[in-house]
């Protein structure tokens, strides 16, 4: 019997407090090639334009831990042997890791493929986007911690792609000692990768692939590219330097080295795009109101 592959459609947003991010997973769901297995699509509410409430240092604390329930409890339905997230906010994956590290007894392999590490809590943020790989390792809110049966082993967990961190989180990847290879080392082979594979003896592996790893000079629809930012809005944030095409071949290489049984793709902002389905609906004909002005 092969192997049953859910495709968990997940338009999340509240996690980085950026409406765009629905609109992204929406089109990424329809940029993705036809899946044939089971597919789910977690309900998230559409932006209001009203502020999100911070409860107890978290940005939309209860829609996003009903919203991590939602995504369980669809895969939880289908049991599956693997599983394409497709999002939305990095938060997406929180559900899913759980789910597969339980299933393979604690001893998933995690590579995180992202310029940021997410490990920080509520003590050093509010967005809890940047919070999923600390929950999935046990730090962070209670009850999304409670939603990881099993934490992740750190040994078993690789930061790639990041070449730099903040100084709240520097401490944070040292406590946790999860390891980290800068984007320079895997830009020309992904042998930094393999061998930490081989070293840890992985055979099942679950990829988080947050395309802001990316470098925003060569890949447009990310955060950092939004139109009209105030100059200096994201001072102090660290943003990706990696290559599309360098990213897929680490994961080709990946798949030979072990049984890559889990893919997350988080923070597609496809701005362009998003500013022509905004005008398509102000023009005559086919705008909203269907008239001809």
């Amino acid at each position: 019997m092969s192997p049953k592959t859910l495709r968990l459609n997940m338009p999340q947003w509240q996690g980085g407090a950026e409406p765009a991010y629905r609109f992204g997973a929406e089109l990424l769901r329809w940029l993705a090639p036809a899946h044939e297995g089971p597919e789910e699509t977690v309900a998230v509410p559409v932006a209001d334009n009203r502020p999100l409430e911070t409860e107890r240092g978290i940005k939309a604390r209860t829609a996003l831990l009903s919203q991590a329930r939602a995504a369980r409890a669809a895969i939880e339905r289908h049991q599956p042997d693997r599983i394409v997230t497709l999002g939305g906010d990095c938060l997406i994956d929180l559900a899913p890791m759980a789910y597969l590290n339980r299933r393979h007894d604690g001893k998933l392999g995690v590579l995180w493929i992202d310029a940021h590490p997410d490990i920080m809590s509520p003590a050093e943020f509010s967005h809890a986007h940047a919070h999923v790989l600390g929950m999935l390792l046990g730090r962070g809110d209670e009850e999304f911690t409670a939603e990881v049966e099993r934490k992740l082993d750190p040994a078993r967990v690789m930061i790639a792609g990041m070449s730099a961190w903040t100084e709240a989180e520097g401490p944070i990847l040292q406590q946790l000692g999860i390891r980290h290879t800068p984007a320079a080392d895997i830009a020309d082979n992904s042998q930094p990768i393999i061998d930490w594979i081989e070293a840890e003896g992985i055979t099942h592996l679950a990829v988080h692939f947050d395309l802001d790893v990316l470098d925003p000079a060569h890949f447009s629809p990310l955060l950092f590219n939004r139109p009209d930012q105030p100059e200096g809005a994201f001072d102090g944030i660290v943003q990706g330097t990696m290559r599309l095409e360098r990213v897929v071949r680490l994961l080709q290489d990946v798949s030979h080295a072990c049984d890559v049984v889990g893919l997350g793709i988080a923070e597609f902002l496809p701005w362009d795009m998003l500013r022509l389905k905004n005008a398509l609906a102000s023009l005559p004909l086919i705008g909203r109101d269907g008239t001809s002005g």
